[in-house]
């Protein structure tokens, strides 16, 4: 048959830390030592589905003004406007009222920046993460990134997947794409998955920084993605808790599920090709 949805991996904001050994590990000539913001754009009979929306116009253009100076000064975002989705998406031949929903593993600055591109789209969440992020004077929330957006709010309940709990299917999009409760990072954290041809792909956004946290023979982890973990999570118990799954997932469902975060370069590579 031919397959209903096509997927496109999408980089929608570099940053070059600094750090070196302590963010990146030893040097890998064939892996730039620099973070992306993994987006997924997915075409859908329901119109174009963006999963996380990296750093949008606003941003790029705001830069320090907008996004604060903590993350400028520790994360170094590049701020191109080449880069946003919306820019991506429009050289992809579509317009931005394409884009009708936006499914986000969490409401942070480098994950929420380009929702109010795309004033069309509806955005799904989790109800814990958009009720802390609209509250919140945490530097970790722009609040008007979001300020203006359509909201679909869900509860964490639904049915078993590959080892995870209350997954469900979302309002108004394909049953292919599914949402995941992943708390740990951020209150109201999922995870988003995504059936395609060649089987499932799970978006874990910040559920884990680093493919050796999914894949231990992909490791050691870094010293610093361990601590930045630990300063800015919610619970780190429901975090590691969430880590283990995905571990377990990668381990013994290899074959029907690709595993990937938002910000690891060798990642979002290998989903290239």
């Amino acid at each position: 048959m031919v397959w209903p949805m096509r997927i496109h991996h999408l980089d929608c904001g570099s940053m070059c830390p600094v750090g070196g050994r302590f963010f990146f590990g030893a040097p890998d000539p064939s892996i730039p030592r620099e973070f992306v913001c993994h987006c997924l754009l997915i075409e859908t009979e329901q119109g174009l589905v963006l999963v996380d929306s990296g750093l949008g116009l606003a941003d790029v253009h705001g830069g320090l003004g907008r996004l604060g100076a903590v993350f400028m000064a520790s994360c170094r975002a590049r701020l191109l406007e080449s880069e946003t989705a919306v820019r991506q998406v429009e050289g992809l031949g579509f317009k931005a009222s394409d884009v009708r929903h936006i499914v986000v593993t969490h409401l942070d600055l480098d994950h929420a920046g380009g929702i109010p591109d795309f004033p069309n789209a509806r955005v799904h969440i989790y109800r814990p993460e958009h009720t802390v992020a609209v509250r919140s004077r945490e530097p970790r929330y722009v609040r008007s990134q979001f300020a203006d957006a359509d909201f679909e709010l869900y509860d964490p309940v639904g049915e078993p997947w590959f080892g995870f709990s209350c997954v469900r299917a979302l309002r108004g999009l394909p049953p292919e794409i599914l949402i995941v409760p992943m708390v740990g990072h951020s209150p109201g954290h999922a995870a988003i998955a995504v059936e395609g041809p060649e089987g499932w792909l799970l978006h874990c956004g910040d559920a884990y920084f680093h493919r050796g946290e999914a894949r231990p023979e992909e490791g050691p982890v870094p010293g610093g993605i361990k601590l930045f973990q630990a300063v800015i999570q919610h619970s780190g118990s429901a975090r590691k808790a969430n880590q283990a799954r995905i571990r377990a997932l990668a381990a013994d469902h290899a074959a029907e599920v690709t595993v990937f975060c938002a910000h690891d370069i060798a990642e979002f590579r290998r989903q290239l090709g």
